[in-house]
């Protein structure tokens, strides 16, 4: 019997070490709902420096201001991801949306600092012209962290820090990919996504730079899809039209990717085969074609902030020295790995 115990009592330390061991994640989806912080850059900013109030998380009214309607995969889950984690901290959470208008996203967030929000997430909708509520917020001694895309305003005195992406190397990643996917040699239609942010020049800068030393792999044609699936199909069919030898498509997110299949296969095009389809974003759509062989590789955006975005508040709140930018961690599909990872999708 005492040996028989002896056997339990080791299976259960064996357990606990592997559970301590395990990433913490955003939610139950698996690895790729990690945000863990793996690289901060700038000048830290912290409460001696702002003068601004201790707020203790737990009961505090936290606002979240949405840029876009959650009418795409990664929409959908950042709202949740940050929900989810402020009912987890005890926080009280006000959501609004701008619904893709930046007048509104401003009103919206001067309209949460009325209500009494104590600390504010923003998903700015552009880098420019959330200046104004940024003013606002300051003037109310309120932090504010941005999240996903970056603002031209300044790190600790317009607002505390940003949490995102590094863009550039998504772009590079994906130029990668488009390289071991066509040997290096192709016609490239790149979607555009939407203009007057940083997501999209940097991704753009990030490919363009990764496929300059591949003489093979040129751009024959570049079109703004503005990040949306039915824009993105109309662009590629109308790209199909004047260049009906393009053999690989760039997407820079996978809303117009999808779209883009769409158009390909419309067109009896095999997309996935005779022409390679690379985008950034990580949806479940996207990485389901992958696993089906109708696309080629997708490098995540992780959209998973909630955990970063409250550590953050409350580190800031016991005055610790918060960086100017958090990148956050992302994952990559591709056809060797998309049917065992499709759960981590969003």
């Amino acid at each position: 019997m005492s040996r028989m115990l002896l056997i339990a009592v080791a299976a259960l330390l064996v357990t606990g070490c592997t559970a301590r061991e395990t990433p913490t994640t955003a939610s139950s989806e698996g690895p790729a709902a990690s945000a863990a912080q793996n690289q901060s850059a700038g000048p830290g900013c912290a409460r001696s420096k702002t003068g601004y109030p201790q707020v203790e998380l737990k009961g505090a009214s936290v606002g979240f201001s949405q840029s876009e309607k959650e009418a795409n995969p990664f929409r959908i889950a950042e709202t949740q991801s940050i929900k989810d984690e402020a009912a987890k901290r005890g926080a009280d959470l006000l959501v609004t949306n701008a619904q893709s208008d930046l007048n509104k996203q401003i009103s919206d967030i001067k309209s949460l600092l009325d209500r009494g929000v104590k600390l504010l997430i923003v998903a700015p909708l552009n880098s420019d012209g959330l200046q104004p509520a940024f003013d606002a917020a300051k003037a109310k001694q309120v932090p504010v962290v941005t999240i996903d895309r970056k603002v031209t305003s300044q790190p600790c005195a317009d607002y505390l820090t940003f949490i995102g992406s590094d863009f550039v190397k998504q772009g590079e990643r994906a130029a990668q990919q488009m390289i071991k996917a066509t040997g290096g040699t192709g016609k490239v239609a790149i979607l555009l996504g939407a203009s007057g942010n940083n997501v999209t020049v940097d991704r753009t800068k990030g490919f363009k730079d990764g496929i300059a030393g591949t003489p093979g792999l040129s751009v024959v044609a570049e079109q703004t899809g503005e990040f949306d699936r039915s824009k993105g199909q109309a662009v590629m069919e109308q790209l199909i039209q004047s260049n009906p030898d393009i053999t690989a498509v760039y997407a820079e997110n996978d809303e117009m990717g999808v779209g883009a299949v769409t158009a390909l296969k419309a067109a009896g095009k095999q997309p996935g085969k005779d022409v390679k389809v690379v985008s950034i974003d990580g949806t479940r759509n996207a990485v389901q074609l992958i696993a089906d062989g109708s696309y080629t590789a997708v490098v995540e955006s992780n959209p998973r902030f909630g955990p970063l975005a409250f550590d953050t508040l409350e580190k800031f709140g016991k005055g610790d020295e918060i960086p100017a930018t958090i990148v956050i961690s992302d994952d990559e599909y591709d056809t060797t790995n998309a049917a065992q990872k499709l759960g981590n999708a969003y």
